[in-house]
């Protein structure tokens, strides 16, 4: 049998997985109906996975084949695995995909690292915080503590920039439509990230959003919501 490995970014705790890229990762391989296990990693440990040719997660070994960043990882598996549901679904799945890529990366994690940081940086490894601090601190222009003092004066406009993202799920169950897709993948990979780093509410109660993230949260076997979380919220 072939081992599969998943190196993925954890906390002071080996469980508390939080990467947003990582969980798009873990939940393209679980989509695939594939086995593997997790090698929990920090930032600190370029080392670690050197042998791939770059300094950060996920990486996918695969037997001999060793694959970087979460969307080569489901193009990858996509290929490698044809008989298994597809992530992509061909060139216009993966043109939506790719949309939505963009979108995530652009509008919804600058929009939940604002609201996220500074619980983020409490359940760091005690040796990556200071690596995070400046690395953080240099992309941001200011300390880590400045940039979170505006969190809740710019929790309006977040929500209201989820609003293409409410509408879709408002009228499907999935952004993948009746299951979901490496596009809900993506955008959920954002939503674990903030439960798992922080208590932090944030979406009303009734948002369609919420019930979409609860559904993620359920799928295969309840992979997402078995990880320690900072709060109880779907």
């Amino acid at each position: 049998m072939v081992e599969r490995v998943l190196y993925d970014l954890a906390g002071q705790d080996d469980a508390v997985l939080f990467s947003p890229h990582g969980w798009r990762a873990r939940m393209a391989l679980a989509h695939k109906d594939l086995d593997f296990r997790t090698e929990a990693w920090r930032f600190t440990e370029k080392d670690v996975i050197a042998f791939s040719g770059q300094g950060a997660i996920p990486v996918l070994v695969d037997g001999e084949r060793v694959v970087v960043d979460s969307w080569k990882i489901a193009v990858y598996l996509d290929e490698a695995y044809p008989d298994a549901p597809a992530l992509l679904g061909g060139p216009q799945g993966t043109a939506h995909a790719f949309f939505v890529k963009s979108w995530a990366e652009s509008v919804l994690h600058p929009g939940i690292v604002r609201q996220i940081l500074l619980d983020l940086f409490e359940i760091l490894h005690e040796g990556d915080k200071a690596y995070f601090r400046e690395t953080r601190e240099k992309r941001f222009g200011c300390t880590l503590e400045a940039f979170g003092a505006e969190a809740d004066a710019s929790l309006p406009q977040f929500r209201a920039s989820l609003q293409p993202l409410r509408m879709t799920v408002s009228q499907q169950p999935y952004l993948g439509g009746e299951m979901p897709s490496f596009a809900d993948y993506i955008v959920f990979g954002a939503f674990q990230w903030a439960r798992v780093a922080s208590a932090k509410a944030l979406l009303e109660d009734d948002d369609p959003i919420v019930a979409w993230r609860a559904r993620m949260l359920g799928l295969f076997g309840g992979l997402a919501e078995a990880t320690p979380a900072r709060t109880a919220v779907a």
